[in-house]
């Protein structure tokens, strides 16, 4: 059974950090590439960041310098540390695991960012 779980969301002032989690199981996690994505209240769920099986990453534009994708093969754990969070950063973020044409959602975790 394919589970991926995220956590770490909250409620946080602009300007502060979080770090999300997203522990999975149920598939080979180290040959999937793995993403973040959010939606916001009425708007279309957006990628925020990828990672790739080697490592590699990308990056909406609006997230570069401040989000950091890593990926743990041996937990089968992708993290996001998000600093220098905006108001704008509120959402859901779902992580996704891709293979080919095969993909798994979590259930997504609530940001919020508020003063």
């Amino acid at each position: 059974q394919v589970q991926l779980v995220e956590s770490g969301g909250g409620l946080v002032q602009p300007g502060g950090s979080l770090r999300l989690s997203c522990a999975t199981s149920g598939f080979t996690f180290s040959v999937y590439a793995m993403s973040w994505y959010r939606q916001a209240p009425g708007k279309e769920r957006e990628l925020v960041a990828r990672i790739g099986t080697s490592g590699s990453t990308n990056y909406a534009d609006s997230m570069k310098g401040r989000f950091t994708i890593s990926r743990d093969n041996a937990k089968n754990t992708v993290y996001l540390q998000m600093n220098s969070l905006k108001p704008e950063d509120t959402a859901v973020y779902y992580c996704k695991a891709a293979l080919n044409m095969r993909y798994y959602w979590g259930q997504g975790t609530q940001v919020t960012v508020s003063s």
